[in-house]
This record gives C-alpha cells, sequence and structure tokens, in this order.
C-alpha cells in the first residue's frame, strides 16, 4: 500500500512540470503557503532562449531606463539592434556602452530613412513619444513605445489615423503585465478558469519618488501627461486584459499634489474607477514609497473572480519571501503560493513574430488604443483632491 502511494505521489510530483499538470495544480496543493515552490513547465520547457536575428530594430530617444528592457525584450525575441539616436550626449553615451556594437545615428531621419530597419523602440520624453510614433509609421517602419505611449487625446486621434492609414503597428510596452512572470502566469491561470468568472481587478502602483534624481521634465505635467496618463497607464492595460472588457467607461477618477508644493505642476497621487463589459475596476497610484522599502513599490494587483482571487506582488512580498514575482491564488479547494521564476515572457517574441507576419498576437492594436483612451480620460476629467485641514 505504501508503495502505491509513494508512486502516486511522484506522479503527481512530476505532472506539475508537464503541461497538463498546469491546469491540475489546484486540486494537488496543499493548503500552505510556500509548500510548492514551482507549478509552471520545467525550464527547458518554459523558457525560450534567445532567439537569432529575425528583424533589425533601432532606439530614437531614451529618456526613460525602460528603453533597456525594451531592448532586451526585443533581443530576445529575434531583434538585431542596429542603430540608435538620442539629442543628449550623456544618454547616448550610457547606451553607447551597453550595446557597443550598435552604430550612433547622426539624427533621426538617417534611422527612419534606413530601409533595412523594421522596428523602432523609443522612450523619449512621454509628450514627444506619440508625434515621434506618427513619423516612425509614416517611414514605413512599426513602433514600441514605453509607457505613457501618448500624452493627450488629441495626440491619440492622430496615432490611430496614421496607424490605420498606413497599417503599421503602435505598440505600448506595459511592462508591469509584459515584463512581469507573475502577471503572465496569472493571465495563463484565469484562462483556465481558476478563479471563475473574473468579477474585478484592482490595480496599485505606488512609486519612489528620487527626486534628486530626476529630470526638469518629471516635475511638468505637460510633459508626462499627469500621474493617470504616466504611471496608471499599466493598471488600464491590466484591468482591460484581465477583465476581457472590450468597451468601457470611466465612472470618477481624481487627482492631486499633497505633499509636493515645490512642484507645483506635478502630481503625486491619483485613483480611478471603471466598468466595463467583462467586468469592473479601481486603480490608485502614488509617489509615496517609503525609503524603508527595499524597492521602489509594492505594486500589486489582485483579480476577483466569481470563485476565488488571485493577488500579485510584482516587485516584493513584505511577508518575507525574497526577490518579485509572487502570485497567491485562493479558490474554493485551498490557498496556493506559485513561484513563477520559470515563467517566459513572450512579448517580444510575440512582437517580432508580429512585425514579420503582420498579426496582432503580442498585442491588438484596438486594446492598445482603448487602454490609452481611458487613462487619458481619466486624466482629463479628474477632479483634483487637496488635502483636508
Amino acid at each position: 500500500m505504501r508503495d502505491q502511494q509513494d508512486n502516486r505521489r511522484d506522479f503527481l510530483r512530476n505532472s506539475l512540470y508537464s503541461a497538463a499538470g498546469l491546469a491540475m495544480f489546484p486540486q494537488l496543493t496543499p493548503n500552505a503557503y510556500g509548500s510548492i515552490k514551482t507549478v509552471v513547465a520545467e525550464p527547458g520547457q518554459t523558457f525560450i532562449p534567445a532567439m537569432p536575428p529575425r528583424i533589425k530594430f533601432a532606439v530614437i530617444g531614451m529618456n526613460h531606463g525602460h528603453i533597456y528592457g525594451q531592448v532586451e525584450a526585443v533581443t530576445r525575441g529575434g531583434g538585431e539592434l542596429v542603430s540608435f539616436f538620442a539629442k543628449e550626449p550623456d544618454l547616448t553615451a550610457a547606451f553607447a556602452k551597453r550595446y557597443p556594437n550598435a552604430k550612433q545615428a547622426k539624427s533621426e531621419a538617417e534611422i527612419l530613412e534606413d530601409k533595412s530597419i523594421q522596428l523602432v523602440l523609443s522612450s523619449g520624453i512621454p509628450d514627444e513619444r506619440g508625434p515621434l510614433g506618427v513619423r516612425v509609421m509614416k517611414a514605413g517602419k512599426d513602433y514600441m513605445v514605453d509607457k505613457p505611449g501618448l500624452t493627450t487625446l488629441e495626440q491619440l486621434a492622430e496615432v490611430r489615423k496614421v496607424q490605420k492609414e498606413t497599417k503599421r503597428i503602435y505598440s505600448i510596452m506595459y511592462s508591469e503585465r509584459l515584463e512581469n512572470r507573475a502577471t503572465v502566469k496569472a493571465g495563463e491561470l484565469i484562462k483556465q478558469g481558476i478563479i471563475g468568472k473574473v468579477v474585478q481587478t484592482i490595480g496599485l502602483g505606488p512609486h519612489r519618488m528620487n527626486a534628486n534624481t530626476r529630470p526638469e521634465w518629471f516635475f511638468d505635467k505637460k510633459r508626462f501627461g499627469g500621474i493617470i496618463c504616466d504611471i496608471a497607464s499599466h493598471q488600464f492595460d491590466q484591468y482591460l486584459f484581465f477583465t476581457n472588457s472590450t468597451k468601457a467607461q470611466v465612472v470618477a477618477s481624481q487627482v492631486g499634489n499633497v505633499n509636493h508644493p515645490q512642484y507645483p505642476k506635478f502630481e503625486d497621487f491619483g485613483d480611478a474607477m471603471l466598468r466595463g463589459n467583462g467586468g469592473s475596476g479601481y486603480i490608485r497610484v502614488d509617489w509615496f514609497t517609503p525609503d524603508g522599502l527595499k524597492t521602489w513599490g509594492d505594486g500589486r494587483l489582485t483579480v476577483l473572480g466569481t470563485e476565488g482571487f488571485i493577488e500579485i506582488r510584482k516587485n516584493i512580498d513584505i511577508g518575507g519571501r525574497e526577490g518579485g514575482n509572487h502570485l497567491f491564488v485562493v479558490n474554493n479547494k485551498e490557498t496556493t503560493y506559485v513561484d513563477c521564476s520559470q515563467v517566459e515572457l513572450p512579448y517580444g517574441r510575440q512582437l517580432v513574430d508580429d512585425v514579420l507576419n503582420r498579426t496582432e498576437t503580442a498585442m491588438s492594436q484596438e486594446h492598445c488604443f482603448l487602454a490609452t483612451e481611458l487613462c487619458l480620460k481619466a486624466q482629463k476629467n479628474a477632479q483634483n483632491v487637496s488635502v483636508v485641514s
């Protein structure tokens, strides 16, 4: 009898590392946090190694450090970085040191006129990203931009028009979903129905300000678009993705500069409520991460379903687990902690596929634009929060 039990335990344990086992894990996990460390495929099946070059890409504008993650994602997916340009000598020097095999172009036009380049990446100053995307698409190239991809509804209207005319890709790199292994895994599990039908998402995006390291444009709402437009754009993307909403409206929103009067054009707090055809959402973002936290922000996402909920602690688990990418699943059977360290990040590979095949596997164009439209409307129509004395 004991041999049969041992054999069954071995079978169940091994099945966790197979594709079929992923769907089985809710029935297999004991009712204790940390008792199962990994419920994903083994590394050889999960991690797809960096692919040989399939397209050539370039960078124009690198005013935010996110550009390095953008480059790494496309490189993993089969992109070859061939050239770059920025107006700021210090930024280009740092970038050239990181990527010595890429050519430093003399101008933006040199890149746009290079017919061998198929994709352009940018993390320029936010209010310059949309107009650059228009120029890139008109030059016959696809575009992948850091969030926020646009800062006004007028920019969005122009980008939509040019994208429709040119049929080029305008993709916004929402790294909190696309480059976070736990969030990627949550999407897989929710599609399997592990928490039933999604009812609501709650997205929290706290950030540390580090004011002395920030450039001047960081404190000017006209340049960064406002706090909801900027950092909350991640949460709008996640709301649409996890609720599978194709139509949505902003129920209410508010913004404010409640603790930084020395920066009168800045906003340090914002939140919003959403309602769509796939569920509801609440979003809160701020610049109040305390210095006592070991990371820049305790970013969280909770997805409520009819049969359970998922919580993602993106950057840190203040409960004590090391690292980031923490995923908790609670349903009618048990509470499970999922180690997501082996989960593949597919966005870069999918985007390169889309460039080559003219498909929309990384992100549909309508999703990209709807997420942007919602956050821009929430920003524009937000009530101002003032501290009550």
